[in-house]
């Protein structure tokens, strides 16, 4: 792998890591998202439109028909490759069906941190898929990666997120006054939870993640 030397050491370049690996564990297999695939395309729009994704997301280009799902998904190829951001649709290991999608967003290898976003589809809900693929990028962002801090922020009173957060080792740190939307505007502010893991911070076992 090619690397970039600074004053902080040796870092992986972002040309060098483009395209992101498939990552395999816990029943998982995360993939990249085709925008050429009706089905990968399909499985976007009803995970950005599910009402319980808008409830406590409100992205700045809202997803609500085929074209604007694929315009989405290849804005996301884009800052792929640009070593930007990894977006992985989550799938059955067995099948492979899609499940959810997991980010690891904002990625700045000069500060050695990133940013981690999830959601997952109603019908995959209550399945530990969160937990699970959280805990696969988790290690994958902090080895392969070579980053030291990922941060997780989620809207106050999403609880079952902050349930993921905590569960992969992601400490609560406190809350962000008004760093994210209301729910469908785009004039109004909400807190949010921020929650940290480190490169060294303790490992965790299979067994915390049941």
């Amino acid at each position: 792998m090619a690397h970039i030397d600074d004053q902080y050491g040796t870092r992986p370049s972002p040309s060098a890591l483009f395209p992101f690996p498939e990552l395999h564990g816990h029943g998982l297999r995360l993939r990249a998202w085709d925008a050429d695939s009706e089905g990968d395309v399909e499985s976007w729009l009803r995970g950005c439109s599910d009402p319980e994704f808008r409830r406590w997301n409100t992205p700045l280009k809202p997803v609500t028909d085929i074209g604007s799902a694929r315009a989405s998904l290849l804005s996301k190829v884009a800052q792929a490759e640009d070593g930007i951001t990894a977006t992985y649709c989550v799938t059955d290991a067995g099948t492979g069906v899609p499940l959810g999608q997991i980010s690891v967003n904002a990625i700045h290898h000069e500060l050695s941190r990133a940013r981690i976003g999830y959601w997952v589809l109603p019908e995959a809900r209550g399945r530990g898929v969160a937990t699970r693929a959280l805990a696969l990028v988790t290690h994958w962002g902090h080895t392969d990666l070579g980053l030291h801090r990922l941060d997780l922020d989620h809207a106050v009173g999403h609880d079952a997120s902050c349930r993921v957060a905590e569960r992969c080792g992601y400490r609560y740190e406190g809350t962000l006054r008004g760093s994210m939307f209301e729910a469908g505007r785009q004039d109004a502010f909400r807190d949010a939870h921020l929650h940290g893991r480190l490169a060294t911070d303790p490992e965790l076992s299979c067994t915390e993640l049941s």
